[in-house]
């Protein structure tokens, strides 16, 4: 219906209204007035066209009464008492005498039509209409601002299947009354019992301002039902517009994490990113790509994206082309091997790059457990030749992504990046550059995580396999490694290890049964089975050794690492012998020059 129709049957409405008023009226109780024509006349004509000129004035005809409510009842009240009021003042005027039983009548009539016909609408729409399409009954969980922001959308819309029943809130106050007419039923313990009672089969959280643990603790109680259990979005997107109240997303596992997002100094980042020239290893990469995502946000003057795999670094090329087409920055590629030393220092002399990101590795520990000479050739080798060409060259800072597997390393790959860091802080020692390592857990999402694996195999029906049932780690985002190694930057002073605090370690075959239940499946009907720790792991990775450790934060949920003896001697050993050694021999040099047991002086570390 268009405007202008919409606009014609209100005035015919309100025309029929003021003449019903009046003759009802008329009904009710005798009056002079009723015996002269002429001020019937007049004032019939006075109040519809003062109706119609102050309704056009308060924009009462331009009102949607689907989503009316008291803010649309007080202009109704407006607009009646604004024209009876001028049909008062024309009576004094023309006929010298107020009918004032029959101004009061007609301005409480009035009220009651006007205001009950543009209302109708709406408690039919609400009541009638839409009862017939949404048939999932629907608890909403959370009976604050945004719990009722989400039941009025439902309510009003039928463009969703979802019907609100029942509101759950831990504040008892609330307990036992109505909101927007649905009951709220009790707390968060008594959701199982109460998704049973009511029949429901969908769940809405809608707190925004939910901890990560505290979600952690609704979505286990949503877990032991049967419904769907989905969430609002993200409050930032709703302020945005970049979606709807109405638009909920599924509970994702990083959002059970028990440990809240690091946020960024976007100020200090910024002294040191915008108008940079920037280079990042392994920029196709998991990490690497949201590192780049994450630098491009500061408008860097120039981005150098380096990677071995041709396609992976076309790929997020296009992608920050695309993103950053009308922006003033300058996106290059190089397809290079961090292995080869010469190409590394022709790329940093052809460029000079301000700040270089490091995260070109081999991370898979079984395959590296196999292939330990890799492991030495790409993440020692290769982080050298980075981090040489890197102070040849007088970058400004070095940041090298490391691992929290180089904590007391048990596997060729933590060994590898343990004896990496030992590296970039002694090329700190004697370098105008910066050099700095970031020390993180498992990434969730990141090639070789173990989420993508569970989930094809919950794709395929199952089973889950879980290496052992006590196996714990430390988890984090995939764009919250990328901010941390961006913050690190910003931070050092030169050859630190800094460490995100990560909160508790997860259990790996709790995250398991989440992604089951968040599948929408049982754990029965998927299965878990356990295939023995593989060669390399530990059932608890560690982030810090004890005599690493600083207790203060030098940055909000960052910590940062003493430096402590460095095998460089020995490093070099390895290097130049390595071609040599038999992959167990090799393997076992690793991990104990990796863990400080130098094995010509057998001698704990000094620290420094």
């Amino acid at each position: 219906m268009t405007y202008r129709q919409r606009l014609s049957i209100f005035i015919f409405i309100d025309l029929c209204i003021v003449l019903a008023s009046l003759l009802t009226i008329k009904l009710l109780v005798s009056s002079l007035f009723y015996n002269s024509w002429s001020a019937l006349i007049v004032t019939i004509s006075v109040i519809f066209f003062s109706h119609i000129y102050i309704s056009f004035q308060l924009n009462l005809y331009r009102k949607v009464w689907e989503y009316a409510s008291v803010s649309e009842l007080i202009i109704i009240g407006k607009t009646v008492t604004y024209s009876v009021a001028a049909t008062a003042v024309v009576q004094l005027v023309l006929f010298q005498t107020l009918f004032l039983r029959m101004l009061v009548l007609t301005w409480m009539m009035h009220i009651l039509l006007i205001g009950g016909s543009r209302f109708l609408w709406r408690v039919y729409r609400d009541s009638v209409m839409l009862a017939s399409h949404n048939q999932k009954r629907t608890l909403i969980v959370g009976a604050g601002s945004a719990g009722t922001m989400v039941t009025r959308q439902l309510q009003k819309g039928n463009d969703s299947e979802l019907t609100p029943v029942a509101f759950i809130d831990d504040d008892e106050r609330k307990h036992q009354l109505d909101i927007l007419g649905l009951p709220v039923v009790g707390g968060v313990h008594e959701i199982v019992q109460k998704v049973k009672e009511l029949e429901i089969s969908h769940i809405v959280i809608a707190i925004p301002s939910l901890s990560k643990r505290e979600l952690n603790v609704i979505f286990q109680e949503c877990a032991k039902t049967e419904a769907k259990t989905q969430i609002l979005p993200m409050l930032e997107d709703l302020v945005t517009g970049k979606v709807s109240v109405k638009q909920f997303r599924d509970v994702e596992v990083e959002d059970l994490l028990g440990r809240e997002p690091i946020v960024l100094d976007t100020e200090s980042i910024s002294d040191y990113l915008e108008d940079r020239i920037v280079l990042i290893t392994g920029a196709g990469g998991s990490i690497g790509s949201e590192i780049t995502r994450q630098v491009a946000k500061f408008h860097p003057r120039k981005m150098i994206l380096l990677g071995h795999g041709e396609n992976s670094i076309y790929t997020i090329e296009m992608e920050m082309r695309s993103t950053h087409h009308t922006e003033d920055m300058e996106f290059v590629t190089e397809i290079a091997d961090v292995q080869d030393a010469d190409k590394m220092m022709a790329v940093m002399e052809n460029h000079q790059p301000d700040v270089v990101y490091h995260a070109a590795a081999h991370k898979h520990v079984p395959l590296m457990e196999r292939n330990p000479e890799e492991a030495v050739k790409n993440n020692i080798i290769g982080t050298w030749n980075t981090a040489k060409a890197a102070s040849w060259n007088k970058v400004g800072t070095f940041v090298m992504v490391s691992t929290d597997k180089a904590v007391n390393p048990t596997s060729v790959m933590g060994a590898s990046k343990r004896l990496a860091e030992m590296i970039v802080q002694s090329m700190n020692q004697n370098s105008s550059t910066k050099f700095v390592a970031v020390r993180f857990g498992n990434v969730l999402g990141s090639r070789g995580s173990v989420i993508p694996l569970f989930r094809n195999q919950i794709e395929k029906g199952g089973p889950v396999t879980v290496t052992h049932p006590e196996m714990v780690r430390y988890f984090m985002t995939i764009p919250e490694a990328s901010r941390l190694v961006i913050q690190a930057g910003a931070l050092t002073k030169g050859g630190e290890v800094f460490v995100l605090d990560m909160g508790d370690p997860v259990k790996i075959v709790d995250l398991a049964k989440n992604l089951i239940k968040l599948s929408g499946n049982s754990i029965e009907e998927i299965g878990i089975r356990y295939s023995g720790i593989r060669p390399g792991e530990k059932l608890f990775e560690e982030l810090l050794k004890a005599e690493e450790v600083y207790n203060e934060q030098i940055y909000p949920k960052i910590y940062i690492g003493k430096t402590v003896q460095l095998y460089i001697d020995e490093i070099e050993a390895i290097v130049e012998e390595y071609s040599s050694l038999s992959r167990e021999a090799l393997r076992e040099r690793m991990i104990a020059l990796a863990n400080h047991s130098n094995p010509k002086e057998n001698q704990m570390p000094i620290i420094s």
